[in-house]
């Protein structure tokens, strides 16, 4: 159990919006939402790499799938 924490890497929000190409409040808002693990460390939150990567390499659309059912 604690070589897997020991080989845990943890992004900052900056970090994970410059690999995602998104803004900041995007990655907040999948925080908030729940579709990306965040550990809250003081003030500020920290994001797994692995959940990063996962979600780079399984890309959903989701929200615009949603946008065109209602329509």
């Amino acid at each position: 159990m604690s070589t897997e924490l020991s080989d845990a890497r943890f992004l900052t929000v900056a970090e994970v919006a410059d690999m995602m190409r998104v803004s900041k409040m995007t990655v907040y808002r999948h925080v908030h939402s729940g579709e990306l693990p965040a550990i809250r460390f003081g003030r500020s939150f920290r994001v797994p790499e692995s959940a990063v990567l996962a979600v780079l390499n399984n890309p959903v659309s989701g929200s615009a799938d949603a946008s065109e059912h209602s329509a």
